[in-house]
């Protein structure tokens, strides 16, 4: 029941909860007290209003933040608070009191404070964005880039404000209850001052020396750094703040290229969810900042999305244009038609040429190069089930895309029966479930499928700890706890510096320390390995966020059912039994047939009733009869284990550079003869031309 609420609620927690129902009953009371009236109730209930309010704000609620939508937003709710004292004091017959008069005055001019407060706080914000927003780029060196003002300042700026408030608030209440004004006065006074007090304290970052530089002294910086960095190769990459996921995954490649390396984002949001990396990034916001942007050392660009911003980038001729994608899978995104605009499209296999030759949308074969998939090093092969410990099942499935086609993802047909086959098989199984990020933004049946599968897996949990075959070593998980709590401060402690809520403070203090970086690796991968110690290996488990990462838990699981998604392919490369959804149910043969990476799996209905399969070819090594298919399957996806897919990626690099070089010199070269048939007065062609009519007119 609480569950439930919980999420009609859209809250985090029963706390949470708890606070908005305290919060909403509050106001009801208020006016009952304003009315009786009752001093010592009106005070008690605006307390718990305030600190309701208050918790709320603290924990970013969702159910807070939409209020405002209603009506109800955060000023509002203080205004009526306000309002009500008022009727308060003119129930307890002070309204020909001066307390009366001078509390409305109050409330009056305390909110005259709140539009130059607002509007400084506005500004002081927009000031503070930079044109252009960096990670590992010099800036400091060239321009002067202020400290932030204190957070204490601008974090959580109205909210501050309108909690001066409650000085006056508790002065008039003292005063109704003891008939002294002077309360009142005192509070009402400390009010006014404070409030006038932080609008002056917010003027001097509005100007001088205390904003950081205009947008044309940042450009130049940022140009000066490019020519003394003069990168090679660049990372480009625009999407929603949702996708940031798309360029995470290629971070650790762009550190390993054997040439000089950048990162170029179109959005903010992307930026602040980037993971931590050494390659240097760029933000341009301005697709015209962009095209000013001095890119001529730039030989090869990555794109690991099709959006409309990449013509942006696309249209530079210096430099070779590659789409690398974020995934490889048998979807339609993975033969976008697009894809023709770009000079060359790396697949990871053979299967991925394969894929645009039948699609046949102009993408050529000779434009393709299959360089393997350098981010599936983590994933490690697997060696069979580990006796005595129960199969680890992952549920992996794909958000439901753009459309409504059902194939798209099982979550909505076949998603709480996958689930619950699993949850009731004759062998205990443990379920992880990790949907895809986007899962639910889009459809609200998705959502709703996925918050039903959710209350089945952690019903199920709640179950199987009651249950006493399962059993848990609680000092182990206890040192678990502790240890992760550890290596979270550790990592906070060592990555908090990047994570300014000041864009031009993080630029400036963006440059990473690399044996920071290689610390929070290491500590990364503790990180992990203590979570999955931190409760039982048996226990089922709802993995939402970026950790642990999908890959870890490929690397603890026996086996997964997923869609058609680069899931599919990237976990392939364990080996591991798997088994996919046809969820448009198209057939078996028919399914396979269209989609490569299910040629070795057990392929499900809707109804799940084939997950017996799967079980056990978990279970019983000698019922597995898709091993061979899975191991073939895998280097026509992938490619060959050998060389490895980094030595592959860097090598694709370096031809497409050298062929971005030969393309300039050939333009340079044609653009100097250009110029010297230019000088002599006639293009070569006209020359001749003119030349055969002179002759042909004397022998006339």
């Amino acid at each position: 029941m609480i569950s439930t609420a919980i999420r009609v609620a859209r809250v985090g927690s029963a706390a949470e909860l708890a606070a908005a129902a305290l919060m909403m009953l509050g106001f009801p009371c208020l006016m009952l007290a304003a009315l009786l009236p009752s001093v010592g109730a009106f005070a008690a209930a605006a307390a718990v209003t305030y600190l309701a309010d208050h918790y709320l704000h603290r924990r970013g609620s969702y159910l807070v933040n939409r209020l405002s939508k209603v009506r109800a937003g955060l000023s509002i709710r203080f205004l009526i608070r306000q309002l009500l004292l008022v009727l308060l004091l003119a129930r307890l017959d002070l309204s020909d009191s001066m307390v009366f008069y001078a509390a409305i005055a109050c409330f009056l001019a305390f909110y005259g404070f709140q539009a130059p407060h607002s509007a400084l706080i506005t500004l002081i914000r927009l000031r503070r964005k930079m044109p252009v927003a960096t990670r590992n780029v010099d800036l400091a060196s060239r321009i002067r880039i202020p400290d932030a003002p204190p957070r204490a300042l601008l974090n959580r700026a109205a909210e501050k404000m309108l909690h001066l408030d409650l000085v006056a608030v508790a002065g008039v209440l003292l005063a109704g209850a003891t008939d002294s004004n002077v309360y009142g006065f005192v509070g009402i006074g400390v009010t006014l001052v404070l409030a006038f007090v932080y609008v002056v304290a917010l003027v001097p970052y509005i100007r001088g020396k205390k904003t950081p530089p205009n947008a044309d002294t940042v450009l130049a910086a940022v140009d000066e750094w490019l020519r003394e960095y003069r990168p090679e190769t660049v990372l480009y990459f625009s999407g929603s703040k949702d996708s940031a996921y798309q360029v995470n995954m290629w971070l650790e490649t762009m550190e390993q290229l054997d040439t000089r390396p950048l990162i170029i984002l179109r959005e903010r949001a992307i930026l602040e969810r980037m993971a931590p990396t050494t390659v240097p990034v760029i933000c341009v916001p301005g697709g015209v900042h962009l095209m000013n942007m001095d890119l001529s050392t730039v030989r090869v660009a990555l794109y690991a999305a099709n959006v409309g911003k990449n013509i942006h980038m696309l249209r530079v001729p210096t430099m070779k244009h590659v789409f690398i994608g974020h995934g490889d899978s048998d979807k339609l995104a993975s033969v976008n038609p697009f894809s023709k605009a770009y000079d060359e499209v790396w697949t990871a296999g053979r299967a991925g040429r394969d894929r645009y030759a039948i699609a046949d949308v102009g993408v050529r074969d000779d434009d393709i190069a299959e360089v393997g998939r350098p981010q599936l090093a983590p994933i490690q092969t697997w060696r069979g089930l580990p006796e005595g410990r129960v199969p680890t099942i992952l549920y992996a499935p794909t958000w439901e895309g753009w459309d409504d086609n059902p194939g798209n993802t099982s979550i909505l047909l076949a998603g709480a029966n996958i689930v619950r086959a699993l949850l009731k098989a004759e062998q205990p199984v443990r379920v992880l479930y990790k949907p895809h990020p986007f899962t639910g933004t889009r459809s609200p049946q998705a959502k709703s499928a996925h918050e039903k599968i959710v209350a089945l897996v952690e019903k199920a949990a709640a179950e199987r700890t009651a249950d006493p075959r399962f059993t848990v070593d609680a000092a182990a998980q206890s040192a678990a706890k502790a240890e992760l709590a550890r290596i979270a401060a550790r990592i906070e402690k060592l990555t908090g510096v990047t994570e300014s809520g000041d864009e031009a403070e993080a630029t400036r203090d963006g440059m990473v320390d690399t044996a920071a970086h290689a610390e929070v690796a290491r500590l990364r991968t503790e990180w992990n390995d203590a979570y999955w110690r931190s409760f039982g290996s048996w226990e089922h488990r709802v993995i939402t966020g970026a950790e642990p990462r999908l890959y870890d838990c490929f690397n603890v699981s026996d086996a997964m059912v997923s869609d058609i998604s680069s899931v599919v392919s990237d976990f392939i490369a364990s080996g591991k039994p798997y088994a996919v959804t046809d969820s448009a149910e198209l057939g078996v043969e028919e399914f396979k047939r269209q989609n490569t990476a299910v040629r070795a799996a057990v392929i499900l209905s809707n109804s799940a009733s084939e997950l017996g399969e799967l079980l056990a070819e978990v279970t019983d090594p000698s019922s597995d009869a898709l091993a061979a298919d899975r191991r073939e399957l895998k280097e026509y996806l992938l490619g060959p284990d050998e060389p490895a897919s980094i030595d592959q990626f860097n090598a694709a690099v370096r031809d497409l550079a050298k062929k971005s070089r030969a393309r300039n010199l050939g333009q340079e070269t044609g653009a100097s003869a250009a110029a010297v048939e230019l000088a002599n007065g006639v293009p070569g062609q006209r020359k001749a031309s003119a030349d055969e009519t002179g002759g042909a007119a004397v022998k006339g």
